[in-house]
């Protein structure tokens, strides 16, 4: 039997282990490895749980113990993973995580790491919760040239705007909701700020391109400025709102950004609703493939950690193919980036002349609401909008609008 250590019982440990527990039979026949938890690491004591005779306090007991193979991170942030997670491997024992900040931040080293000691890093479950897209960019894909990702990345900003939009609330009033339900972190800055899209994507780029794209220089919104007047004005265009994440790759330059979109309901991306995640990835020979499913959850997550300790397993001794050039790709300023924007603006209709005067409008938009009216401009840049906006001098708002042209699907 190959012994398995899980370092913290919270939600993806617990469920790893109830994965591993309930499915261990099933996973001996289909996969042909024998797996058992024989540790798991947590500063906790659960009395009455069947877990407890496995709980350690002490890194080094996992560390030192030559039965544990594998270790299982699910412990999130940077510290104490990133250091119990590079002597493991410096150990020889393969580990896999969740962890989507420490692979974005560290992940470059720890695979050197891997390479080095004989052993595997993997994160599938760092990426879209249980939907499968780290393994399929590595094996499956590998023949095409990937030259672009765009999806929605985040189950809990995609619950938020979900939930606004089809009940008409305020975001304070659905986040509230959300960390009720588990969905949102009691702090959930990560995920409503959009720091959560950009760590995912900047792995998947940097799986993609196969250069090391840091998530800082990343230009990232949230959804905290969506109000229900925006969703009000996209209903009257027949659109939706989504926070996209997108990459883009033409020749040697990248491009990468994370931020709400207006979406047309004909869209695939514009179905994707709660907490689930949607990922388009297009290959110069596959051209289009989406991958859909559940991006957060306990068992959703487990069940994505779970398939990397069993393909660990299969190849125990030797480092899994999972990883891109240490050297930095340099991302492109998005200023020069170009698209459409929807502006909402003050004043009367009436004013709609002078809009079209300093943007070269392409058309009105009526939602009903006083004191101000909304406008669709002409494709621009970036650079130009922010100049065209300082001289306007009346917008409230702006969204991007996801078009063919602007995202090149």
């Amino acid at each position: 039997m190959i012994q398995i250590a899980v370092l913290g019982y919270g939600t993806v440990g617990s469920g790893v282990v109830k994965v591993m527990e309930s499915n261990h039979d099933s996973i001996r026949e289909k996969a042909g490895v024998d797996l058992g938890v024989k540790y798991v690491l947590d500063l906790r004591d659960f009395p009455g749980d069947p877990i407890q005779e496995k709980i350690v306090h002490d890194f080094e007991v996992i560390l030192q113990d030559p039965e544990v193979r594998i270790v299982v991170e699910t412990m999130g942030g940077l510290e104490p993973a990133f250091t119990f997670t590079k002597k493991a491997l410096e150990a020889g024992k393969s580990v896999c995580t969740s962890n989507k900040e420490l692979v974005a931040r560290h992940g470059t080293e720890l695979i050197q790491t891997a390479r080095e000691h004989g052993a595997s890093y993997m994160f599938e479950a760092s990426c879209g919760g249980g939907i499968p897209i780290i393994r399929p960019l590595r094996t499956c894909l590998c023949a095409d040239v990937i030259d672009e990702i765009t999806g929605i990345l985040n189950g809990t900003t995609n619950y938020i705007l979900t939930k606004m939009i089809e009940e008409g609330r305020e975001f304070s009033d659905v986040l509230k909701e959300a960390q009720q339900k588990g969905y949102a972190e009691r702090n959930p800055e990560a995920d409503v700020e959009g720091h959560d899209a950009c760590r995912k994507i900047a792995i998947l780029s940097s799986l993609a391109y196969g250069k090391r794209v840091d998530f800082t220089d990343i230009y990232t919104e949230g959804i905290t400025g969506i109000t229900p007047a925006d969703i009000q004005y996209a209903k009257a265009m027949g659109k939706t709102i989504k926070l996209l994440a997108f990459s883009r790759k033409e020749g040697e330059s990248v491009t990468a950004m994370v931020s709400p979109y207006l979406v047309d309901k004909e869209d695939p991306l514009a179905s994707v609703n709660g907490v689930f995640n949607a990922i388009f990835v297009h290959g110069n020979m596959l051209g289009d493939a989406m991958f859909y499913g559940q991006g957060a959850g306990k068992e959703a997550t487990a069940s994505a950690v779970a398939a990397d300790v069993i393909e660990e397993a299969q190849v125990l001794g030797r480092s899994v193919m999972s990883s891109w050039d240490p050297q930095k790709l340099a991302l492109t300023d998005v200023s020069g980036t170009a698209k459409r924007f929807f502006v909402r603006a003050r004043g009367e209709e009436a004013e709609f002349s002078r809009a079209q005067a300093v943007f070269g409008v392409a058309e009105m938009v009526r939602a009903g609401l006083p004191g101000e009216y909304g406008f669709v401009t002409e494709k621009m840049t970036e650079e130009a909008f922010q100049e065209k906006a300082g001289e306007f001098g009346a917008v409230i708002s702006r969204l991007r609008l996801r078009e063919k042209e602007a995202l090149g699907d």
